[in-house]
């Protein structure tokens, strides 16, 4: 495996870390993928019982993912071959087929250079990230959850969705949105607008955005 970048805090807004590094799916770089949306997320380990869980969930939803141009890329310290036994272990007793990469990560090189374990971690018992990708390689939205709690599938395809409905309509995404709900309005900053309004809140809180 090979990276561009050190070991680095990534925030939103920061260029994702090109890679390139070996896969159940074989040899896969991040810019392969430029020009789609990328869910790169990593898990602390195979044959776990919560990365289980995630893994199951996110095979049943794998067409929900391509249907919003999504690309999903897994992350783990596990070997290539362990990946295959899991992948085994879940196709046999969960009847799904994990047919997104899983890459392997055995010496934390790509979880040091998304900044997913401190430099100086031997494990990687705190690694369970998820880093949205734009097309254009930019970090558009992340969440870190502890080893011992689950993401869920439907707020990760809610947040790629709210995160493409606002760079479609220009709004913004307000609390518990849900594809189809309306956006906000971007407030606009000048006082005439602000006292042109009908309402007190209408200037910021107005759910017009992307309405035709």
């Amino acid at each position: 495996m090979t990276t561009s970048e050190h070991c680095r805090c990534l925030r939103i807004g920061d260029k994702a870390p090109d890679f390139t590094a070996r896969s159940t799916l074989g040899q896969v770089s991040l810019s392969d993928y430029r020009g789609r949306w990328v869910l790169l997320f990593s898990h602390p380990a195979d044959f776990t019982p919560v990365c289980t869980s995630e893994f199951v969930a996110l095979a049943r939803a794998a067409d929900r993912f391509a249907a919003l141009d999504c690309t999903l890329l897994a992350v783990s310290v596990d070997s290539l071959y362990s990946h295959f036994a899991w992948v085994r272990a879940i196709h046999d007793h969960f009847g799904v087929e994990v047919r997104f990469p899983i890459i392997e990560d055995p010496t934390l090189i790509l979880a040091r250079a998304y900044g997913m374990v401190a430099e100086a971690a031997h494990d990687s018992s705190t690694v369970r990230t998820s880093f949205f990708i734009d097309p254009e390689g930019v970090i558009r939205a992340l969440a870190c959850y502890p080893i011992n709690v689950g993401r869920s599938v439907d707020e990760m395809i809610r947040t790629l969705s709210a995160l493409q409905a606002a760079d479609a309509a220009g709004g913004l995404a307000p609390e518990g949105w849900q594809p189809g709900d309306p956006l906000l309005v971007q407030p606009e900053p000048e006082l005439d607008a602000i006292f042109a309004q009908k309402g007190p809140t209408d200037w910021y809180l107005d759910a017009g955005a992307g309405k035709k």
